[in-house]
């Protein structure tokens, strides 16, 4: 397991969303982005030939090295995430550990962002409203485990004849 996602693998959001399958906190992007810079590196000649003429190699490595310094998101019940969540700023006030808690849920409009990434975020807040955190955690840690859906990440090299294949497995499980 990374690093990023040891530190928060236990949260839960005050919104409800895992901050364990939270790219910006469980490392995934970072992980993924290391290795797929080795591999574009790797792939430099490559690449300059076959890629678009408008294709700028130089420049794309520099984004890959942006998204690299982005600091991990320890979570917002840590001080991480969006300074100006309405969401967070809400359940602090009210005192409640996640909106699960909160008799206005279902009208609330704090979601109306974050409903455009996922519908469904009220609906799965209502599923956890009595319920305790760790075994929510727990369950969701198994459920991901058993699919193989772990954000754990590692770059393959294979070698098929002569020629070097280049693998990024995404769908590891805890070792």
């Amino acid at each position: 397991m990374t690093k990023g996602f040891e530190n928060v693998k236990n949260q839960i959001g005050f919104c409800g969303i895992w901050c364990g399958s939270c790219l910006g906190g469980n490392d995934a992007i970072l992980e993924l982005t290391r290795k797929y810079e080795q591999i574009i590196k790797r792939s430099q000649p490559a690449i300059e030939k076959w890629a678009p003429k408008e294709f700028d190699f130089n420049e794309f490595v520099k984004g890959l090295a942006c998204i690299q310094a982005m600091p991990l998101c320890p979570g917002c019940k840590k001080g991480g995430g969006n300074p100006t969540c309405e969401i967070r700023s809400c359940a602090s006030k009210k005192s409640i550990t996640n909106c699960s808690q909160c008799d206005g849920l279902t009208e609330c409009k704090n979601f109306e962002s974050l409903e455009k990434g996922h519908p469904k975020i009220k609906e799965e807040l209502r599923k956890i409203k009595n319920v305790n955190e760790k075994e929510a955690i727990e369950k969701w840690m198994s459920e991901l485990k058993k699919n193989g859906l772990i954000a754990y990440y590692s770059v393959k090299r294979l070698k098929n004849n002569s020629a070097l294949v280049w693998h990024i497995s995404i769908a590891r499980t805890f070792s």
